[in-house]
Formats: C-alpha cells, sequence, structure tokens
C-alpha cells in the first residue's frame, strides 16, 4: 500500500517537474527580451529540478543513489540563483536593452501617475540607493 503510494508520488513529481521544465523552453522562445527569457528559464528550470530529482529520490529508496541525487540538489540549489544573477549582472554591466513592448517600474509610474507621492513616500526604497 505505502509503495505503491510513494511510487505515485514520484510519477506525480516527475510530470510536474517535467511540466516546469516544458514551461520553461516556451518560455524561453516567446519572451521578447534577454532579462524576459532569463527569467523563465532560470526559474521554472530550479523549480523543475527540484521536482524530478524528488521525485527520483523518492523512486529509488534508501542507499547511495539517494545520497548521489541529494548531492546534486544541493548543488543545483546552490548554483541555480547564482548562474541566473551572473547573467542578468552581466546584461545589465553590457547595458542590453529590453525589448519595446516591456513595462518597466518607471514607465508605469509615469503611465499611472507618480505613485510615490503620498502619505508614505518616505518609506518606499529608492532604486537610487538599491
Amino acid at each position: 500500500m505505502i509503495d505503491s503510494l510513494i511510487s505515485l508520488l514520484a510519477a506525480v513529481m516527475l510530470a510536474a517537474g517535467s511540466f516546469f521544465m516544458v514551461s520553461g523552453a516556451v518560455g524561453l522562445l516567446r519572451f521578447p527580451d534577454f532579462y524576459s527569457r532569463m527569467h523563465a528559464a532560470s526559474m521554472t528550470d530550479t523549480l523543475g529540478s527540484y521536482l524530478i530529482i524528488g521525485g527520483l529520490m523518492l523512486s529509488v529508496g534508501w542507499g547511495l543513489p539517494l545520497f548521489k541525487l541529494a548531492l546534486i540538489l544541493v548543488f543545483i540549489f546552490f548554483t541555480s540563483p547564482t548562474a541566473g544573477h551572473a547573467l542578468a549582472k552581466s546584461a545589465q554591466h553590457c547595458e542590453l536593452r529590453l525589448s519595446s513592448g516591456t513595462t518597466t517600474e518607471e514607465k508605469a509610474g509615469s503611465e499611472y501617475g507618480d505613485v510615490t507621492q503620498g502619505p508614505d513616500s518616505r518609506d518606499l526604497v529608492s532604486a537610487d540607493r538599491v
């Protein structure tokens, strides 16, 4: 009974991880600029990897393969956000521009009025100080 439940949970995790990987690939093809593509790829790739490796960990049982998969999971946990940050920082350093259809915070502020003018404007963090 418990073995079939673990197998079912592993299959669901593998399917969900595959879904996130495919949705990240679709995001790479569909989004207009580098920053949007990088965000789609790094977020969905990390979550998809966690789910796939978690499903594999459930399916292999106790032993050396479980330990190896846990080490891979820890490696992805530390390197994936670091790689995404390094890509974004290098694109910003090279002054890579957004596409014309992308709305930034500056455009949204001018489009909808100045959101910093209000009683709580002193609590907002300025982009210049970040």
